[in-house]
């Protein structure tokens, strides 16, 4: 007769599920990881693999000293992530950030939920809220959750699922590269995690080249979706033709920006605009268009594209594309511990919840299968401290969004990055305002501020996983 308690169902073996899963089965409770892909396929994913990446292979900032993401990094190593440990042993040369070979980050973390012993994965696609039977269930269906389950959602919700427009970058051959023009280098050439401080190509642009590069991209022919119009982009992963229509100078002040960048073939002269690309795999073979996500139709893409200097005859392991992302009103229909409000052990976890990147996604997935397991258990999972990136992020998804100006009764809740906007200030006297005798100001104020509160939620996260139910 089994000793292990009732199994928990997972749907969605993304990064959200998998992080779940991951955390139940550790906690010594079985886990059943429902995935629909190798039976039905999205339009975005490419493989079968759990846990793919469908846009960049970046989990952005490892600095947990002052970078909010680099924080939720260290938070979610402490807490045993499974999606952390694989994208440490899959990293690739960034600057300072993580980025993953995404290939085989997701067949380490597919390897490694196959070996568990309480994680059995069934390939099937769920087309309704689970039945009552599963009576402790998470809903990590993602971004992309196929339309007879969000319709099942918004018909057990009765609130309207929201929708914005995601967009996948470029992935270029390495060997196609002009590297006569291109040149390696990370900006202000700093070291990051595996790095050497020359890990991004970058091809720089002179002012008529690039005024020439936005106009093209403003003329570009692009999809377009009606079926899903009144759709709104996420503004962390605008089309870059998008941003170019926002004005002239829009890409010269985003991902095109020129500072902390030396022409290595000529140091003298400074670039008016740069296109940077960032290693996408272990072999080095390919690389990603940082911030080059976009809706241009193939033919209008490789025609646009080979105009920037060094990609003249570049060819394109992928070009970008666009697709729907779906993600719940969640501040309206979940509780504290992501549990759906109207039915008692349905919690949902990741992109559907509201939350926007890697990273975010994976950590409320941890969060999700940590108080699935907890109720499984009997017991009493006391929510992560808000000063903590975990608490700062559950607090947005479930309830620290703000009232609009134009309609003062009603929330508005958008997808969100984690960002040191979402912790609590720090107390007064924790930030250090002076330096070398003199009164902090601008920048390094706001760089020591940023500091007291990673510090502050690193320890309050410890204490916070001290107190926490081993399994």
């Amino acid at each position: 007769m089994s000793t292990y308690p009732s199994p928990i169902h997972v749907i969605g073996g993304g990064l959200a599920g998998s992080e779940a899963a991951w955390q139940i089965a550790s906690r010594g409770v079985p886990v059943i990881l429902h995935e629909m892909r190798g039976r039905r396929k999205t339009d975005a994913h490419q493989t079968d693999s759990l846990a793919e990446l469908v846009c960049s292979n970046s989990f952005r900032s490892d600095d947990s000293t002052s970078n909010a993401v680099g924080v939720l990094h260290a938070e979610m190593r402490m807490a045993g992530s499974l999606i952390m440990s694989a994208a440490d042993a899959n990293q690739v040369p960034a600057g300072g950030a993580l980025a993953v070979d995404r290939e085989g980050f997701a067949e380490a973390v597919t390897q490694r939920i196959a070996d568990h012993p309480l994680i059995t994965v069934i390939r099937e696609e769920i087309t309704t809220l689970p039945p009552e039977e599963w009576d402790n269930a998470v809903v990590a269906t993602g971004p992309l959750t196929a339309p007879d389950l969000a319709e099942s959602i918004r018909a057990a919700t009765g609130a309207d699922a929201l929708s914005f427009f995601d967009a996948i970058a470029p992935i270029v051959h390495h060997e196609t590269i002009n590297m006569d023009i291109a040149w390696h280098q990370s900006r202000y050439d700093k070291v990051g995690p595996g790095g050497t401080g020359k890990d991004y190509i970058n091809c720089p642009m002179t002012r008529e080249q690039y005024e020439a590069f936005v106009a093209a991209l403003i003329a570009g022919e692009k999809t377009e979706f009606k079926q899903w119009e009144n759709v709104p982009y996420f503004d962390g992963c605008l089309p870059i033709e998008v941003m170019a229509e926002r004005g002239p100078e829009t890409l010269r002040h985003g991902p095109m920006k020129p500072m902390g960048l030396t022409n290595a073939h000529n140091p003298t002269v400074k670039a008016y605009a740069v296109v940077q690309l960032r290693q996408d795999n272990a072999l080095g073979t390919l690389f990603n268009m940082v911030g080059f996500q976009t809706k241009l139709k193939y033919g209008a893409q490789t025609e646009i594209f080979r105009m920037i200097p060094g990609l003249e005859n570049a060819e394109f392991a992928r070009l970008g594309g666009l697709h729907r992302n779906t993600y719940i009103n969640s501040p309206v229909l979940l509780d504290g511990s992501l549990m759906l409000k109207s039915r008692k052990g349905l919690r949902f976890a990741g992109q559907i919840t509201g939350c926007e990147g890697y990273v975010e996604s994976a950590s409320i997935g941890l969060l999700a299968g940590r108080f699935a397991a907890a109720e499984r258990l009997g017991e009493t999972l006391t929510p992560p401290p808000a000063t903590s990136a975990f608490g700062a992020l559950l607090g947005h998804i479930t309830g620290g969004h703000l009232a609009t100006d134009e309609e003062p009764g009603k929330r508005s809740f958008q997808p969100m990055n984690i960002n040191f906007g979402l912790f609590p200030e720090p107390e007064p006297g924790s930030v250090a305002t002076q330096s070398e005798g003199k009164r902090l100001r601008g920048k390094e104020k706001t760089v020591a501020k940023r500091r007291a509160i990673a510090a502050r939620a690193l320890a309050h996260c410890r204490e916070w996983l001290a107190g926490t139910p081993s399994g």
